[in-house]
C-alpha cells in the first residue's frame, strides 16, 4: 500500500471518527437539554402547584369574608329599611324622610338662598299652560265678589280696607258654564263623567264635576279629585244621625257657609278664626300696582314643564304697599301664607321668597286675562318654585311667624320645594 493511500485511509477514519464523536457530544447534549427542561419544567409544576395552593386558600378566605361582608351588609340595609318604614309619621311620610327633606331644603337654601334668577325666555317660546288640578276651583267665583283678604298687615287700622272680621266676607259663586280644557293632574284618581250646560248646550266636562259645587264634596265627603273618590252618591256612607246633627249645627254656625278644606289634605291649620281682623283688597287695589310681564318655564313635580308668558304685579310690590306688621323686637315675620277663599288648598312661603323679584301675583296668561280653570282672578307663579306651590285663586295673603301649613306637604311633599 502506497503512503498516499495510508495517508487518505487515516484521514478517513479520523473524519469518522470526529463524526461519531460529533453525534455522540450532540446526543449527550441533547440528553442534557432534555433533562434540564424535565427539571425546569417540573420546577415550574411546582411553583404553579404552590401559587394555586397559595390563591385557593386565599380565595377560601375572601369568599368567607365575602359572603360575611355581603350578609352584614344585608342585614344592615333590611334593618336600616325596618327602622325607616316603622319610623312614626311625619305628615304622611315616615320622620326620617321628612328630616331628609328638611336637611336638602337647608343646604339648597344655604347655596342658593332663594334669590337667583329662573331664567327667561322670548315670548315666541311660550305656550298655554295646561291644567292640572282644580283645588279650590270647583265652581266659578264670581268676579264682583272677589277680595282679597291680608293678614298681619302693619297699621292695618289706618287703611280703608280695613274690617273687624274678614272671615265674615263671603264670596259667591256659579256652575261652571265651560267645561275648560282637560286636566292632566296625574296624582289622583280619575273623576267621573259628567257634563256641563243644559239642552243643546250640554256637553262633557272632562273635569267630572259638572261644576255644580252640590256632589259630595260640597257636602263634607270625598272630592271627586280625591284619590279613590268619584263623587257617586251611590257610594257614599251613610252618616249617623248624631253626626248629621252635629254637622248641621256646625254649619248652622258658620252661618250655613260651606265646609273648608274639603279635599284629602284637610283643613290647613292656619285657617284664620271667625274675628280676625285684616284688610280686604279689591282688584282694583291690586292692579294698581306696577304691571310686570315674564316669560319663565313652569316646572311641575310630575316632570314636565312648559315656557308660560305671564302678566300681574309683583308680590313684592304687594307686600312693599301692605307691609308686614313687626315683631316687638323689630324684626319681621318669617313667612307667608297664602290659601284659595274656600280653604280647600294652601300654600306657605318664605316671605324671602315672597319678596323675589320673579314671584307674580298673576292676572294674564299668553297676554289675555286669566281663565276660571287657571285660577282667575289672581293666581301665583314663582319660577323658583315646583308648581305645587303656585297656589291658584288666591284668596288670603298673611303673614306669620310659625312655618304654615301646606296642602302637597301635609300629604308627603317637600314644604321647601326649591328649583
Amino acid at each position: 500500500m502506497s503512503d498516499g493511500q495510508e495517508e487518505r485511509e487515516e484521514q478517513e477514519q479520523r473524519r469518522k471518527w470526529e463524526s461519531e464523536k460529533k453525534d455522540r457530544d450532540d446526543d449527550l447534549e441533547r440528553d442534557w437539554e432534555r433533562v434540564g427542561e424535565r427539571e425546569r419544567r417540573d420546577s415550574r409544576a411546582a411553583e404553579v402547584e404552590a401559587l394555586d395552593a397559595g390563591v385557593r386558600a386565599q380565595s377560601g378566605q375572601r369568599t368567607r369574608r365575602s359572603f360575611v361582608i355581603a350578609a352584614a351588609a344585608a342585614a344592615s340595609g333590611y334593618g336600616f329599611y325596618r327602622w325607616i318604614d316603622r319610623s312614626p309619621g311625619d305628615q304622611l311620610i315616615p320622620r326620617p324622610l321628612r328630616k331628609m327633606l328638611e336637611f336638602n331644603a337647608r343646604v339648597s337654601r344655604g347655596a342658593f338662598d332663594e334669590r337667583g334668577l329662573a331664567p327667561t325666555y322670548p315670548v315666541a317660546r311660550s305656550m298655554e299652560l295646561r291644567t292640572n288640578g282644580n283645588y279650590g276651583l270647583k265652581m266659578n267665583l264670581v268676579p264682583e265678589s272677589y277680595r282679597l283678604q291680608m293678614v298681619g298687615v302693619e297699621d292695618a287700622k289706618r287703611l280703608p280696607q280695613y274690617v273687624e272680621d274678614v272671615t265674615a266676607w263671603e264670596y259667591q259663586y256659579v256652575a261652571k258654564q265651560d267645561a275648560g280644557p282637560v286636566e292632566h293632574d296625574t296624582k289622583v284618581a280619575p273623576k267621573a263623567a259628567a257634563v256641563v250646560g243644559n239642552g243643546s248646550k250640554a256637553k262633557a266636562d272632562p273635569n267630572g264635576d259638572a261644576g255644580m259645587g252640590e256632589g259630595p264634596m260640597m257636602q263634607g265627603g270625598a272630592a271627586s279629585t280625591m284619590v279613590g273618590g268619584g263623587g257617586d252618591k251611590k257610594n257614599e256612607v251613610k252618616m249617623p244621625p248624631a253626626f248629621e246633627a252635629a254637622f248641621a249645627a256646625l254649619k248652622k254656625a258658620q252661618g250655613n257657609k260651606r265646609p273648608r278644606g274639603q279635599e284629602e289634605a284637610g283643613m290647613s291649620d292656619n285657617t284664620l278664626d271667625p274675628g280676625t281682623p285684616g284688610l280686604l283688597l279689591t282688584m282694583d287695589d291690586v292692579t294698581s300696582l306696577p304691571h310686570h310681564e315674564l316669560v319663565t318655564e313652569f316646572k311641575c313635580i310630575e316632570g314636565w314643564s312648559q315656557v308660560v308668558h305671564w302678566g300681574g304685579r309683583r308680590l313684592a310690590d304687594l307686600i312693599a304697599k301692605y307691609p308686614p306688621e313687626r315683631k316687638p323686637d323689630g324684626s319681621l315675620p318669617k313667612y307667608v301664607y297664602m290659601e284659595t277663599p274656600d280653604g280647600d288648598y294652601y300654600c306657605g312661603f318664605s316671605l324671602q321668597a315672597c319678596m323675589h323679584p320673579q314671584s307674580l301675583l298673576v292676572t294674564e296668561m299668553a297676554g289675555r286675562p286669566l281663565a276660571q280653570w287657571h285660577g282667575a282672578p289672581i293666581r301665583l307663579h314663582m319660577p323658583i318654585k315646583y308648581g305645587y306651590k303656585q297656589i291658584k285663586r288666591i284668596g288670603l295673603i298673611a303673614y306669620t311667624d310659625r312655618r304654615p301649613d301646606d296642602y302637597w306637604t301635609k300629604l308627603g311633599y317637600d314644604w321647601y320645594a326649591g328649583l
